[in-house]
């Protein structure tokens, strides 16, 4: 596969996982999932995850997911790229559930090592979404995980997440949609 494909199909199969933060952001608020509770003093997420954004997000990468395998035969002529196969139903919903459920464990390992909402924890920050993403899609369908994230494309995934987090977080900060530019 050479450089382009990599690129091409690592940014395509997570998309629907890149998306789901940002349309949390946006859909949020709310009540809170931990409905308020503390675990040893501490909150146990924090105001900053709720149902409602949660909801709203895994919506949001879903219906991408759903979008991108209307435009697949096309957008697959038009680039001259051989896509991944289409998202199968599993993989619509576990690629934006486990992106949420990644920076919802992250929320709950930030408040157990004392750090407040919206603190930085480098490394966390960027791979706790891809990485449950990646993991509940293997999940959810094993063939469908192994022919798209070949040992290459999940190589650059891993390299390039961090640099798009990043750079997508300092723009939505800019526009002040977020308060904190990481």
């Amino acid at each position: 596969m050479d450089i382009v494909a990599v690129l091409v199909t690592a940014f395509w199969a997570m998309l629907p996982a890149y998306v789901p933060n940002n349309a949390a952001v946006l859909t949020g608020g709310g009540p809170p999932i931990d409905g308020g509770r503390t675990w040893n003093g501490e909150r146990i997420l924090g105001d900053g995850k709720t149902w409602r954004g949660t909801g709203g997000g895994i919506a949001a990468g879903a219906i991408l997911a759903l979008l991108l395998n209307a435009v697949h035969p096309t957008l697959q002529d038009v680039l001259a790229v051989q896509l991944p196969a289409p998202f199968p139903p599993a993989v619509v919903l576990a690629l934006p559930t486990g992106a949420l459920l990644g920076d919802i464990t992250a929320s709950f390992l930030k408040r157990r090592t004392g750090r407040e909402r919206g603190a930085a924890f480098p490394g966390l920050d960027q791979l706790d979404f891809v990485v449950m993403a990646l993991v509940l899609t293997a999940v959810a369908d094993w063939g469908w995980f192994t022919a798209t994230f070949t040992p290459e494309v999940l190589a650059t995934v891993l390299l390039i997440t961090p640099l798009l987090h990043v750079s997508t977080n300092v723009i939505a900060y800019k526009l002040s949609l977020k308060s904190e530019p990481w």
